[in-house]
């Protein structure tokens, strides 16, 4: 008996110590650096906001320890999540709850959610499933690989495609469920930024000029923000308002007009007031600095 107790203890603490490297390993590799994450519990009852005090972290390490894609290992993305939860019912061990939800990487990519359902219990960890359905950690999956997908847009043309598809089987998979609130706006989501090519092509143009700029290549920095503009102007050809290109100019309105006064790109910048009205005084005041 003293034998079999020992073989326990030991294959025990050898899977507790597998489970550890494992999870050293995905923390390593992740793509996400700081996350911070806010709750707004105030609609909900004492006794089911003591019951979701885990999820706060258990979400954070659900992100830092899920190796979402194997390239790209090293990009240290900051991830902000908002979750204001809107009520709580019981059903068996779990608590359904209903929320609205906003993503973002703190700069250019932000996606709010209105239609949030899913199931908690403290019970155990979130793990990531690309293949089976769960209501909450399909939900985190879905807007992680988004957030991922923009990212890698930036270091290659449309490199993101494969997340986004990611995405969209989520999508599917959960309009398809018990718990289908809000996935069909997920699905209509997906549709309208994999198909936006101009956005995407907009924005690894800028990233890539940026970079160009700061190793003093200066030529080719310039046919990047042509290249930007080339891609915003298939955005506007579409839709003038589009919210994520809004959104986009709006992040990197100040950076554009500073480099582009330096680059004495008149021209440029006379595009991106027609393009980009929001932030014409920004523009503006590059234009005025060129003519001074």
């Amino acid at each position: 008996m003293y034998n079999l107790f020992l073989v326990v203890m030991v294959f025990r603490r050898i899977t507790q110590i597998i489970l550890f490297l494992i999870l050293s390993q995905d923390s390593i590799s992740g793509q996400f650096g700081k996350i911070e994450i806010i709750f707004d519990e105030q609609l909900l009852r004492s006794n089911i906001r003591q019951l979701i005090l885990p999820l706060r972290e258990e979400i954070k390490r659900f992100y830092t320890s899920t190796v979402w894609n194997q390239e790209f290992v090293d990009l240290e993305i900051p991830l902000n999540i908002q979750i204001v939860f809107e009520g709580a019912t019981q059903k068996g061990s779990s608590q359904t709850f209903l929320a609205q939800a906003l993503f973002s990487n703190g700069n250019d990519l932000r996606y709010f959610d209105k239609g949030v359902q899913f199931l908690y219990n403290d019970s155990g960890p979130l793990y990531y499933d690309p293949v089976i359905f769960d209501p909450l950690s399909s939900f985190l999956a879905f807007y992680g690989n988004l957030i991922l997908a923009g990212e890698i847009d930036t270091y290659t043309p449309e490199g993101g495609t494969t997340e986004l598809e990611l995405c969209r089987s989520i999508a599917i998979r959960g309009n398809s469920s018990n718990y289908s609130r809000g996935w069909a706006d997920r699905i209509q989501l997906i549709n309208e930024l994999s198909t936006n090519s101009g956005l995407r092509k907009a924005r690894f143009a800028y990233y890539y000029a940026i970079d160009l700029f700061q190793q003093g290549k200066i030529k080719a920095s310039i046919v990047e923000f042509e290249n930007m503009i080339s891609g915003l102007d298939e955005v506007y050809e579409i839709s003038p308002r589009n919210h994520h290109t809004v959104l986009f100019l709006k992040a990197h309105a100040d950076t554009l007009s500073h480099i582009l006064t330096v680059l004495n790109q008149k021209d440029i910048l006379l595009d991106l007031v027609e393009l980009d009205p929001d932030n014409e005084k920004i523009y503006f005041e590059g234009l005025e600095e060129i003519s001074e």
